[in-house]
């Protein structure tokens, strides 16, 4: 038995240091007078993020964005580089081909619908 939970012990923690390092909290930019938290975990072999908190001018408010969608099916390539994907644009209700470059604590997302292409730096928090 105690083979057993060894084995499970080093079977989670195996996963644990597997992680993608994108995953966590990423504070986004000021769009539209608001910006969020999202949080980015894997969906299946792609990384996709979840609206998990909105602030305003005046702080911490309830968005009807919260919970949404606003990152999904991101290849990772290596090297801290994710393409292919789609992110959503709360303010425009806009979906951009986008990509993702991870730099230490500095996440650059960029993405086109179109001709027209836009960019932010999301900085983590978690």
């Amino acid at each position: 038995m105690k083979i057993l939970s060894l084995a499970a012990g080093l079977i989670l923690a195996a996963g644990a240091a597997l992680a993608d390092p994108v995953e966590g909290i990423w504070k986004t930019e000021v769009d539209d007078g608001a910006y969020a938290h999202v949080t980015i975990s894997p969906c299946g072999p792609a990384i996709c993020g979840v609206i998990s908190r909105t602030f305003n001018a005046q702080g911490e408010y309830n968005s009807e964005n919260k919970g949404k969608q606003l990152v999904w099916d991101m290849q990772p390539g290596g090297n801290g580089s994710y393409a292919n994907g789609k992110i959503w644009q709360p303010s425009t209700g806009k979906v951009f081909k986008s990509k993702m470059a991870l730099s230490g604590n500095t996440l650059n997302v960029s993405g086109c619908v179109g001709p027209f292409c836009k960019k932010q730096t999301w900085s983590r928090v978690k």
